[in-house]
């Protein structure tokens, strides 16, 4: 899957000239604001459900169908954007969601179990796309590809303190006041953070690149290697899925409680951290092979767990792989964007956050199934990685049309025309 050329390495830049580029900061901050609802929500769901008197199976079969709705609506949504811009699908989107998450405390527990689920669904689906979105913004906002390379980095890297952040915030809010209050600043959260993307210039402003008459082989969405590339990040998602069940058996197994939320914690933190280091500088090597060298090192992380360790070392063993899932994520949107039909990107885009999150469904329910199992328990990320790692590998190379590719959706003023 070769579609980039080798890029030579270049001095370091400053995450100060991202955030000081004009709307980064705003755009940064809205995205992580809007989308802290995605870390909260699941929580928050669960919570109220079990203050209202239902069962945690209840809790969790809504947590559930909240993400899953979620989930699957996203190539919907982004579909929606590439048509009619993105205001005209953030703004209703987070209205419905927050009016949505705020009724669930007041109808709820009148109707039943099938009003609070389909409320609970009506929300999932109506998640406002902020990451496709954003994604979207990135080539207009920032031209110059270097500071473009530091900004996704950045900002794929910051996605995991979202679902560290998100629960620590309702779990306070719920034991300081209620679950409903905790659904309240849910919404406000979330319609807040889109407010301030989708009131921003380069939201407002921003259009898709028209098809024209040379696109007409590129209409088809899904070519070869971008469904190959989507396969292959399922792999990548059960990893994840399958890491938050293992972190729960071994808080049980080593009676640690804190080990369920610190290991995923620590996964993050490896994240956020390895998305810092490799924005810094353009990397030699094809964006192909910077995503096969990730992958296989994302692989290679997950090895010291089959050795089954003691808490200590497996919180730490986990931040390894945790640092290269930042690179795999950046150098799998460059590819996307590479491979993507001009018109297309943000449906693109929600295709594979909608890839990763399939894969770590699968993962955490397998995961589930084998949970009283510790070896392979612990051997489920490796597994997927391995899978993620072989679709990569077994890909065919080929390389997209130019006329397919980010470098004519770039000519000057393309991206940004009202």
């Amino acid at each position: 899957m070769s579609f980039t050329a080798s890029t030579a390495p270049a001095p370091r830049i400053t995450y100060g000239a991202v955030l000081g580029s004009p709307h980064v900061a705003r755009l940064l901050g809205g995205t992580l604001t809007g989308r802290l609802p995605n870390g909260m929500a699941p929580v928050a769901i669960v919570l109220w459900t079990l203050a209202a008197g239902g069962g945690i199976a209840f809790g969790g079969l809504l947590s559930a169908l909240y993400g899953l709705a979620s989930g699957l609506s996203q190539p919907v949504k982004g579909r929606l954007m590439d048509r009619y811009g993105q205001r005209a699908v953030h703004l209703p989107a987070a209205l419905l969601n927050s009016s949505l998450l705020l009724a669930l405390p007041v109808a709820g527990p009148q109707g039943g179990p099938a009003l609070a689920m389909t409320i609970v669904v009506a929300a999932g689906l109506t998640t406002p796309p902020l990451e496709a979105g954003l994604r979207a913004l990135w080539p207009s906002v920032l031209p110059d590809p270097r500071l473009r390379h530091a900004a996704l980095a950045l900002d794929t890297g910051t996605q995991g303190l979202l679902y560290i952040v998100g629960p620590l915030l309702v779990a306070a809010l719920a034991s300081a006041h209620s679950p409903a209050v905790a659904l309240a600043a849910t919404a406000a959260l979330g319609l807040a953070g889109t407010l301030v993307v989708a009131t921003a210039p380069p939201s407002r402003r921003w259009r898709p690149t028209p098809m024209t008459a040379a696109d007409g082989a590129g209409r088809r969405l899904a070519s070869p290697q971008l469904v190959a590339l989507f396969i292959a990040l399922t792999g990548i998602g059960f990893a994840i899925g399958a890491l938050n069940v293992w972190a729960v058996a071994m808080a049980e197994q080593h009676g640690r409680d804190m080990l369920s939320g610190l290991l995923p914690a620590a996964f993050s933190t490896g994240s956020f951290l390895g998305g810092l280091v490799y924005g810094r500088r353009a990397w030699p090597g094809s964006t192909t092979r910077q995503l096969l060298a990730s992958t296989a090192a994302f692989l290679a992380g997950w090895l010291p767990l089959l050795a089954l360790p003691g808490p200590h070392a497996a919180t730490a063993a986990v931040g390894l792989p945790g640092a290269f899932l930042t690179v795999v994520v950046a150098c799998a949107y460059v590819t996307t964007d590479a491979l993507t039909p001009a018109g297309r990107t943000s449906e693109a885009y929600a295709w594979l956050i909608l890839s990763i999150g399939a894969g770590q469904a699968a993962g955490t329910a397998l995961a589930g199934r084998v949970a009283d199992h510790a070896l392979a328990s612990a051997a489920l990320p490796a597994a997927g990685a391995a899978f993620a790692l072989a679709v990569l590998l077994l890909a065919r190379p080929g390389h997209a049309p130019a006329e397919h590719g980010r470098n004519r959706r770039l000519r000057p003023g393309r991206s940004t025309q009202a």
